[in-house]
């Protein structure tokens, strides 16, 4: 008896909370539901519409550049236009006016006229009391170029200043609050020179920060540069970094952006662009080491208070090892270090720097323009969708090519050729390049058929689905045998599209 009144205990309490379980899910159901409507397509990217580039030497006298060379995407479509206009040139006729995208147009600079005295922005030019004129020992200077362009000129666009001699010497690079220069210091480089354009029409605020052989440069006189809108200063670096053998330059802005150029002349004539470095990362890839004989150097930036161990890669056309004294390497936070690699001379390829903290770095090798230490390559991002080198020549006297590196993945991108003008401006279909994993290969650049012997191209390259990571640099040589370096640029992406984040399911309560 005591036996079956247990049972139906415990079958009631079952009941129970099976009821129970139900009503709270019942509960459950009616509070808190999963939206059931049909998923709306959301975009996955959003083509570019607008783009500033700006370029220091056009126009600037001394400087190793009279021209802009000017591409965007051939892939493009629709109508926009790409205006060429002289820094600080507010209202005044365009230097050019473009309209069709998948064409190189070189355009010429003539030296601006130097003032009666220094440009001194007034306060008055803006009603709001942010305005701030430059520092007097940072005078506004005349040249420069400005490129906005819009709609489908947007898409891809890529500029480089280049000399009269018809080289190109260095990208021109968009606004931005954070960039970094590495290379030698004043011992090497007797002169080195900071510019920052403002394209903006809001006033902006510059901190140059240097980091040397011993250390952060402390009470340096160049922080809280004022750089008015639309105008572009120009400030000597000489007697801050005396004495220096090699020098990290982070130029940061605590109001506004700007573009940040620096120049290191052995004379006061020519002299090299420093390529920007990438943003201080633990693993970073300086790509475009050329075929050409001579030791390389190399900068390596540590910008923390922590110390960094260091090894070094050599991704070459024979695979990835570690190139002698690129192991073990120990370099003291805040500081830079130069280190010589004699057993990549003649060796093409790109070099990863792998470290326990955040380091950038450069490489030098012997060449570059007139005056120049040497010819730079600098750390780079990967190529993404597409990358872009606007003014390349093989002809009278020069030869232009690519070096481009898988460090981990094999990887498969089609390399096309762009004429200037009309007449030869349409893309051809391109070759197709495979690069096996852990290697590099050098693609040699002949001019689009049909161009001008030694007219300038521009190149485009474009990774293929499924290929791994590639790291590209652009190679000027002088033709012949043992050619010398003139410049080296890093291939930058060119967007046409940006992508957009993608929107997660979430969770909706009924009426809400």
């Amino acid at each position: 008896m005591r036996s079956a009144i247990a049972n139906r205990a415990i079958s009631l309490a079952v009941l129970v909370v099976a009821v129970a379980a139900a009503a709270g899910l019942a509960v459950w159901k009616h509070t808190v539901t999963l939206a059931a409507s049909a998923p709306q397509p959301q975009p996955k990217a959003e083509p570019v519409n607008t783009v500033l580039r700006a370029c220091p030497a056009p126009g600037l006298t001394g400087a190793p550049a009279a021209q802009v060379a000017l591409v965007a995407g051939h892939s493009s479509t629709g109508s926009g236009r790409a205006l060429v206009t002289r820094a600080g040139a507010a209202g005044g006729a365009p230097l050019a006016s473009l309209t069709q995208p998948g064409t190189l147009s070189v355009t010429g600079v003539r030296t601006a006229p130097a003032p009666a005295q220094d440009k001194k922005p007034s306060s008055a030019a803006s009603p709001t009391p942010s305005q701030a004129p430059a520092s007097p020992s940072v005078p506004t200077v005349p040249g420069g170029v400005v490129i906005q362009a819009s709609g489908a000129m947007a898409q891809g666009l890529e500029a480089e200043q280049v000399s009269d001699s018809g080289r190109a010497v260095a990208r021109c690079a968009g606004p931005g609050t954070d960039f970094w220069f590495t290379g030698p210091g004043v011992f090497t480089a007797a002169h080195i020179r900071v510019f920052l354009m403002n394209v903006s029409g809001q006033p902006a605020v510059v901190t140059v920060q240097a980091f040397t052989d011993a250390g952060p440069l402390q009470g340096s006189t160049d922080t809280g540069v004022a750089v008015a809108p639309h105008s572009m200063v120009s400030q000597s670096l000489d007697k801050m970094l005396h004495g220096t053998r090699m020098v990290a330059l982070q130029v940061r802005t605590s109001v506004g952006q700007v573009v940040a150029a620096v120049r290191q002349t052995r004379s006061g004539h020519g002299g090299a662009w420093l390529p920007v470095s990438a943003a201080p990362g633990t693993r970073i890839v300086i790509p475009g080491m050329p075929a050409a004989a001579g030791t390389r150097q190399l900068f390596l930036a540590v910008p923390g208070t922590s110390d960094a161990h260091i090894t070094l890669s050599a991704i070459t056309a024979k695979g990835s090892y570690r190139p002698t004294g690129g192991g073990g390497l120990d370099i003291p936070g805040g500081s830079v270090a130069q280190i010589s690699l004699t057993s990549l001379s003649g060796i093409y390829g790109a070099l990863v720097v792998s470290s326990t903290v955040p380091v950038t770095a450069s490489l030098m090798v012997p060449g570059g323009q007139e005056g120049a230490p040497g010819a730079f390559t600098a750390a780079a991002p990967a190529i993404q969708e597409q990358g872009v080198v606007a003014a390349n020549v093989t002809g009278k006297g020069a030869a232009s090519s690519l070096v481009l590196s898988a460090p981990w993945r094999s990887a498969r991108v089609r390399v096309t050729e762009i004429g200037t003008g009309s007449g030869h401006g349409r893309a051809a279909p391109g070759s197709v390049l495979a690069i096996p994993a852990h290697r590099s290969v050098l693609q040699q650049l002949p001019a689009p058929a049909g161009s001008d012997r030694g007219a300038a191209f521009a190149v485009v390259v474009t990774p293929l689905p499924g290929s791994g990571p590639v790291y590209a640099g652009r190679v000027i040589t002088t033709s012949g045998r043992g050619g010398a370096v003139e410049s080296i640029l890093p291939v930058p992406s060119a967007l046409t599209v940006v992508p957009l984040p993608p929107v997660q399911g979430t969770l909706v309560t009924p009426g809400g």
